[in-house]
């Protein structure tokens, strides 16, 4: 099974992420449930939340810290589909 591959990721405003993935699916995905909680309170220090990049070797949404976000819930959240549907439907694609 082949992972979403994301193109670009931009912070639009606080909390607030707009990702394109390399099929072109692009979309906003609001990361507020994860601010203020354990390691993602970086975030607020030195305005890091901005700081967001793609990680070259693994390829997720990351921040400065080895903080990164899990790609195939962006990828379900920005189609509006189901994460245990999207993987079922991947798994028997590449079977």
């Amino acid at each position: 099974m082949e992972l979403p591959k994301v193109k670009s990721v931009t912070a639009v405003r606080k909390y607030l992420l707009h990702v394109v993935f390399m099929d072109n699916t692009k979309g906003d995905y609001d990361v507020s449930h994860l601010a203020g909680k354990g390691v993602f309170k970086s975030w607020d220090a030195d305005d890091n939340f901005y700081k967001v990049f793609i990680n070259a070797g693994s390829g997720t949404i990351s921040w400065p810290g080895e903080l990164d976000i899990d790609t195939i819930n962006v990828y379900c959240a920005v189609n509006n589909i189901d994460v245990d549907s999207y993987l079922r439907q991947s798994y028997h694609a590449a079977y």
